[in-house]
């Protein structure tokens, strides 16, 4: 712990206007926690209310898809653990970015989804939406990058990213970024 140098740490929190940031072990409950104090950030920072909602909602699907994710697959709570961090770029819009360790074939599966949705624009992003809406769910099948998903690029400002780095031959960290 001695190696950590804190201040070089705020300071490069203060340089990207990091508003939020999260790493650990996450649970409903801290979901819950952080969202408030994510939404007293956001008040404080005088956030237009209809950003502030786009925002938490964002976040509460990130954080959300992290945990029933790491839950399906009984990973452990160092395996669980989801990184989150939500910054405002110099053009006022927040960045909302949540990362964690995934199967690589299912990150894979998820950044393939997200670079689909990056080519849609808003109309297509809501005909998907409708479309998913009113499609049957498959009980036994596997959910994720479905209509939450959707719903984050429909809230986003500019196309959503994905980046999925191998930590070892099965698994990687993915991480998305939402512009809101």
């Amino acid at each position: 712990m001695n190696g950590i140098d804190l201040l070089s740490i705020r300071e490069q929190f203060n340089q990207n206007h990091i508003l939020l940031c999260f790493n650990g072990p996450i649970s409903r409950s801290l979901i819950e926690e952080i969202g408030k104090a994510l939404r007293n950030y956001l008040q404080a920072d005088n956030a237009q209310p209809g950003a502030a909602m786009d925002v938490f909602g964002v976040y509460i699907e990130l954080t959300q898809n992290i945990r029933h994710y790491a839950s399906r697959l009984n990973y452990n709570e160092q395996e669980g653990s989801a990184t989150v961090v939500v910054a405002r770029d110099e053009a006022g819009h927040y960045n909302v970015m949540a990362g964690n360790l995934v199967e690589m074939a299912d990150g894979e599966r998820i950044c393939q989804r997200i670079d689909e949705l990056a080519t849609m624009d808003k109309q297509g992003l809501k005909a998907a939406y409708k479309t998913q809406l009113r499609a049957p769910r498959d009980a036994d099948g596997v959910s994720g990058a479905g209509l939450g998903l959707l719903d984050v690029a429909r809230k986003s400002a500019a196309p959503m990213t994905a980046r999925l780095v191998r930590i070892s031959e099965q698994r990687g960290f993915l991480s998305i970024l939402a512009v809101v």
